[in-house]
């Protein structure tokens, strides 16, 4: 088959999937916005498009997300019209639609079959909007903006001849009759790659090494912001680190923003939360806590196997592979009773779940772990075993995926 893949960022969640199937021995072509890209990658060819204008000055803010959308969509609608010049018509396409890209491309290619991997759909309630009572909703039309936010979608939904989504609470998101053609697939982790390390050693800033002797705090996020409970974790910094003088903490996470509301301007969240906790701890406890900003992956997978104990939280949102990654190394788990991180995090099985936003809950649960071995060995053996069941690349996603593309085309 000819199989077209459509991400600005590709391969993003296809980084399997795509080749893999070159090596089934189809013919697999993707869209990519990124600049620079190779001709090919994994067999893959590549094919760059680029948006033709910017997002009208003054535009209605309830519609300058579309607006973007459309832009994007007409890029990758004109570099689908040089393709088809040249003779080429896909079999099938598959499309992250978040962006906009694939909301033309059936008009070129009328008999391709379409799927879409189903993210999100925005919600005025139930979800994250509204979840965070320190960020409330200031504007009554917030609601408008979302729903015209989900045009997208929407427009998605008339086309599509089928959904993939990584979990069942963010399929659950997506109203019928959509929802029933949406297959729940993860993306998968390798957990052979990604797997514990009783020997592994890390060296921060070139002069602290640290083994699995030492006491370690992690907190991953690729931004640090509080939609993945950022500003919860900082304030239960300082009774958690005077409750363990020999913790360390090693935060990974970059400073911009990937979700949410941006801090006030000049600011970042980063910094925020950091200078409203380093107020309460001294500056010995401080030279403890180390931020890593965003650190290359064959780096980041030694953190987390070094990790005692791994704190994870988020609003009911969209889950992070990083969580999974941490079932995978074996890591003892802390992690927000939230929405879908109740399809992996067990309590007191594979994990153990506190509130959102109870930090003196979520310092006497770290510590807890801390004190306790053999509970850290049993949730972290208990994490693993499960990832390796449910979210496994080789034997448990990539196969379910290779058969729903197989049912798409």
């Amino acid at each position: 088959m000819k199989i077209l893949f459509i991400h600005q960022n590709f391969p993003g969640q296809f980084k399997f999937l795509a080749p893999a199937l070159v090596a089934r021995g189809h013919e697999v072509t993707a869209f990519t916005m990124q600049k620079n890209a190779p001709a090919e990658w994994q067999g893959v060819r590549l094919f760059g498009y680029e948006p033709a204008r910017g997002t009208t000055p003054g535009v209605h803010p309830w519609v300058s997300d579309f607006e973007t959308k459309t832009i994007r969509g007409e890029a990758a609608f004109r570099q689908a019209l040089l393709l088809r010049q040249e003779g080429y018509a896909p079999d099938a396409i598959i499309a992250h639609p978040g962006w906009g890209e694939s909301l033309f491309l059936k008009d070129v290619w009328p008999r391709a079959r379409l799927g879409i991997y189903c993210e999100f759909f925005y919600h005025a309630d139930g979800a994250d909007v509204g979840f965070d009572p320190e960020f409330p909703i200031r504007d009554a039309g917030e609601v408008c903006r979302l729903r015209l936010k989900n045009l997208n979608n929407l427009l998605h939904f008339e086309i599509a001849d089928a959904g993939i989504s990584p979990t069942e609470w963010q399929a659950s998101t997506f109203p019928e009759p959509f929802r029933s053609r949406i297959t729940v697939v993860h993306d998968g982790i390798d957990t052979e790659a990604v797997a514990p390390n009783p020997e592994v050693r890390v060296t921060l800033n070139g002069n602290l090494t640290l083994t699995r002797s030492d006491e370690v705090i992690t907190f991953v996020n690729r931004n640090l912001e509080p939609y993945r409970g950022y500003h919860v974790f900082m304030r239960s910094l300082p009774e958690l680190l005077r409750r363990r003088p020999r913790a360390r903490v090693l935060i990974v996470g970059g400073d911009d923003v990937s979700y949410g509301a941006r801090p006030p301007e000049g600011t970042k969240w980063k910094t925020v939360f950091a200078a409203e906790a380093r107020g309460r701890i001294g500056d010995d406890d401080w030279e403890r806590v180390h931020f890593l900003g965003n650190v290359p992956y064959q780096h980041f997978i030694p953190l987390l196997q070094l990790s005692t104990v791994h704190v994870y939280l988020t609003y009911p949102f969209v889950l992070s592979w990083s969580l999974l990654e941490a079932m995978s190394t074996g890591c003892s788990i802390v992690a927000s009773d939230t929405a879908p991180l109740r399809e992996a995090i067990r309590h007191d099985d594979t994990g153990r779940l506190v509130d959102f936003f109870d930090a003196k809950g979520l310092v006497d649960t770290v510590c807890a772990l801390l004190d306790d071995s053999a509970a850290r060995a049993r949730l972290g053996a208990n994490a693993r075993a499960f990832a390796q069941a449910r979210y496994d690349l080789k034997t448990a996603c990539l196969p379910r995926q290779l058969a729903w593309v197989d049912s798409l085309a």
